[in-house]
């Protein structure tokens, strides 16, 4: 088995079909892949929580307030007061995350495998900690805060706008990537029992574990910008 052709082969990009406006804008299986996923979240968040009550509550809205309650202590503990504004947000993050994982299970090639998408991702989070450091601390605050705890370390704080990005895309991104290769290699050792297993392994709760390390480190840097 050559390696090097399945990795080039997963890391290819395929476009579903092309958008006839300003000369073609190519809709790749990564956004046809977001969009099944954004539909899932709009559709099933509606039907969890329709018929929510304030008094009387079913079981179903019990479990669902109850893990929500759950996630939103767990955030605000991170963030703090200043920064429970974004809790939603990191929620929101962390779901779509697992589930775009979890549909490596069915065969079809997660978001999260593509460079472009984890990219994006990871700048549009640092956008995020940066208007809520702005926010609290207004902008004056937030420039003052290139120069701290001594100006000598401006450049390195200025140098993280862009390393901290490009941190938590390429560990998304590598760790994905990387739980494909093992798989592979294993697959050349041990080719008939283990892969199986391994392959529900990496799908269910390698991604769920990435998909928490990278909403992790978003809320650490809000905590950052607005304290």
């Amino acid at each position: 088995m050559d390696i090097g052709a399945e990795i080039a082969k997963e890391l290819e990009i395929e476009t579903v079909f092309t958008i006839p406006v300003f000369g073609g804008i190519p809709v790749t299986e990564t956004v046809v892949v977001m969009w099944i996923i954004m539909a899932i979240m709009i559709i099933g968040g509606f039907l969890i929580t329709r018929n929510f009550k304030i008094k009387d509550c079913s079981k179903r809205q019990l479990i669902v307030e109850s893990a929500y309650t759950m996630l939103e202590n767990f955030f605000k503990g991170i963030v703090g007061e200043r920064g429970a504004a974004y809790v939603p947000y990191l929620i929101i993050l962390m779901c779509f995350l697992i589930i775009s994982d979890l549909f490596g299970v069915f065969g079809v090639k997660p978001p999260t495998k593509d460079v472009s998408f984890t990219g994006v991702l990871a700048v549009f989070s640092i956008v995020i900690v940066q208007m809520a450091g702005i926010k609290a601390n207004r902008p004056s605050g937030w420039l003052k805060s290139f120069a701290k705890p001594t100006p000598v370390v401006l450049p390195i704080n200025i140098l993280e706008l862009g390393i901290k990005p490009l941190s938590l895309c390429m560990r998304l991104f590598g760790n994905v990537l990387g739980a494909f290769v093992i798989m592979k290699l294993i697959e050349c050792v041990v080719p008939v029992f283990a892969p199986p297993v391994l392959s529900l392994y990496f799908d269910l709760f390698d991604g769920c574990i990435q998909a928490y390390v990278f909403t992790f480190l978003t809320a650490l840097y809000i905590q950052e910008a607005v304290e």
